[in-house]
């Protein structure tokens, strides 16, 4: 009888041992090994340790030889006993050993905030899990734990994902946040307190806002929406497409810190204290840039169906038009409308070239689409002729 499941595919051989490993078993199981591994030429081998309930000294021995004649090997899905075994040998230092995730469910979990890389959930009164939209996110999972990490570090008060979890075919990041709710909620239930919440929206961006960072640990704000300059070249009248790189070119650069996916479903109260989640995006630059991500969540995105607005932030398209009009106010220190304008303005002229920019990059498939175009291109056209800065 086979000790140990085997297969094959693209060149790598997966086995899948069950049970224990120790030395009731270890010399034929080492046999089997040997045996299929000369049976199934192959590139890599992975040991995938999900059946796997226990290793022995013996088994250990098992898994170095693999380590010693295979050129690429790792031990995948090890649960946290068998790891620990790894662990505790050293072997997690000299081998690549993964471990399991553990599997979670999110059926019937209350959706407390939704982006374009994935759907954050309330798991129970005490987690949030935030599940991704790729599956095979976890490069994505490990570069925004790092990012959140660093803003943590600089002072930006973040949740920081304590564990990776599968959820179906998809990741997951897990969080530790107890009776907490968005700004988006709060604004819902107590639309006497409007004011508060919006104030409580800018002045964290602010603080975010006024943090130094280094241009090595996050991608450019800049680039981004000088990407999307290019990527609409040919699509909108060339005047305004040179224009429009002139004046993205001539944003001054800033070592500050951005968001770039700032809404109130990111932003949660947690005995008070605000948290901010979805790090994904952390960038540096010119605030200009995270203004115009957060006008398209508020007003851009429904120009032509207010219901996309409505949808993505949770609350009518008049009040979230109110939240950006007063978020803007305490952004920028003052009432005065002249001022006001003028920034909302430059704003603007980003926010509907992201716009065009996402409906070109999914295909205008509907007369909505080419109505949200058409429009979008002559609100820059006519906003153009009023500005002759992005900066403010």
């Amino acid at each position: 009888m086979s000790l140990i499941n085997s297969k094959i595919e693209d060149g790598v051989l997966t086995l899948i041992p069950s049970g224990r490993i120790d030395s009731t078993n270890a010399p034929d199981i080492q046999a089997e090994i040997d045996e299929i591994a000369s049976a199934n030429p192959h590139d890599a081998v992975v040991l995938d340790a999900e059946d796997l309930s226990y290793i022995s000294s013996a088994g250990l021995r098992i898994v170095l030889k693999l380590g010693k004649t295979e050129k690429n090997f790792e031990v995948v899905n090890a649960n946290t006993e068998v790891y620990d075994i790894f662990d505790m040998t050293g072997f997690s230092e000299i081998l690549t050993i993964k471990k399991a995730y553990r599997k979670f469910s999110v059926d019937g979990c209350e959706i407390i905030g939704k982006g374009a890389k994935g759907t954050v959930y309330r798991y129970d009164p005490e987690t949030i899990v935030k599940v991704y939209n790729n599956s095979d996110s976890l490069p994505a999972i490990q570069r925004e734990r790092e990012l959140a990490r660093k803003a943590f570090v600089l002072g930006v008060p973040t949740a920081i994902s304590y564990d990776v979890v599968k959820v179906g075919d998809k990741f997951g990041s897990v969080f530790e946040l107890l009776d907490t709710k968005s700004l988006s909620e709060y604004i819902a239930d107590e639309p006497e307190n409007f004011d508060k919440y919006v104030k409580c929206f800018a002045d964290l961006l602010l603080q975010i806002h006024d943090t130094d960072v280094s241009p090595d640990d996050m991608p450019s704000g800049k680039e981004k929406f000088q990407s999307r300059v290019e990527q609409v070249k040919g699509f909108v009248p060339d005047d305004m497409y040179q224009k429009l790189r002139d004046l993205v070119d001539a944003v001054p650069d800033r070592n500050k810190m951005l968001h770039c996916d700032y809404h109130t479903n990111n932003v949660l109260l947690q005995n008070g204290e605000v948290i901010l989640i979805d790090m994904d995006t952390l960038s540096y630059g010119h605030p200009i840039f995270e203004l115009a991500n957060i006008h398209i969540a508020y007003v851009g995105f429904g120009i032509v169906n207010p219901k996309i607005v409505e949808n993505f932030i949770g609350l009518p398209y008049e009040t979230t038009k109110k939240i950006w009009s007063k978020f803007l106010c305490y952004y920028l220190g003052t009432e005065d409308e002249e001022r006001i304008n003028d920034v909302e303005r430059k704003v603007s002229i980003l926010s509907y070239l992201r716009y065009i920019r996402h409906v070109q990059r999914r295909g205008i498939n509907t007369d909505e689409d080419k109505l949200v175009v058409d429009t979008c291109i002559k609100v820059i056209d006519e906003l153009l002729s009023q500005v002759d800065s992005l900066d403010f």
